[in-house]
């Protein structure tokens, strides 16, 4: 555990060090997170504008679910694009050979080597979003940390599916396309479930699991969260992040070296 926190520490400063090169990113990056952040509330108040509001959840509770998935959001942006991008070049271009080589596991290498903090203003913003509802709601730090374990198991379960999705290329090289449908879908969590229709609950519940991504931390921080939800959402990013292993393991029996 030590080597990988060292390795780690590593792989981070000088990507870091890289990416500050080029400042302006940043202030872009800013503008962009705050038009998309905008847009978002906007989408939310042409609902709660005339009084309408989602069965169960007042605004400032659906606040609580936007900041949510805008965390979700800054957290893709910094840790998972950049990296699980990445493999589609090294399948094309051969240099996973050198990824496998290393004496440490190639999921770890492949998922850390790099980070863009051009996320970062998607964490801010999330972060004042989620402090405004909570301050309105009378949220205490005990309810913040509440949230915080069905949290992690959202963003284990949105880190094992997007590997699995990078381990396609092995087979299909280009898969952008196909992690835009994955990001498509996860839009449906900026909003309460309660908000979708019966059959698309079901379909963001138990098939592509928005609803363990947004909803349930957020009832968890409101105090309502059933423990089988919580119960669910660890199983799931348990058997979610055992089966991108797995599978990363058997897309590797179908890979064919550049030097070879």
């Amino acid at each position: 555990m030590q080597q990988y926190l060292h390795v780690l520490r590593l792989f981070w400063s000088t990507a870091i060090a890289a990416e500050l090169e080029y400042r302006l990113n940043f202030l872009i990056a800013t503008l962009s997170s705050l038009g998309n952040l905008i847009g978002s509330l906007f989408g939310l108040f042409l609902f709660y504008r005339t009084g309408y509001k989602f069965q169960g959840w007042s605004w400032e509770e659906a606040l609580l679910i936007l900041g949510i998935f805008t965390l979700l959001q800054g957290f893709s942006a910094t840790f998972l694009v950049p990296n699980l991008n990445r493999i589609v070049e090294h399948v094309q271009q051969g240099t996973l050979d050198f990824v496998l080589l290393k004496p440490i596991s190639s999921q770890f290498w492949l998922s850390s080597r790099t980070l863009s903090p051009w996320g970062l203003p998607d964490l801010i913003f999330s972060g004042v979003l989620i402090g405004y509802a909570g301050g309105r709601l009378n949220l205490s730090i005990a309810d913040y940390l509440r949230s915080s374990i069905p949290l992690f198991f959202g963003l284990v379960s949105l880190y094992s599916l997007w590997f699995m999705l990078g381990a396609t290329s092995i087979w299909f090289v280009k898969i952008y396309n196909v992690t835009e449908v994955l990001r498509g879908l996860l839009e449906a969590g900026r909003f309460p479930m309660v908000a979708y229709p019966a059959s698309y609950r079901f379909f963001f519940t138990f098939i592509v699991p928005v609803a363990f991504l947004t909803t349930v931390p957020a009832e968890a921080m409101l105090g309502r969260s059933q423990m089988v939800w919580v119960v669910g959402a660890g199983m799931l990013a348990l058997g979610l992040l055992l089966a991108s292993g797995i599978f990363w393991r058997f897309a590797l029996r179908f890979y064919t070296s550049a030097s070879s």
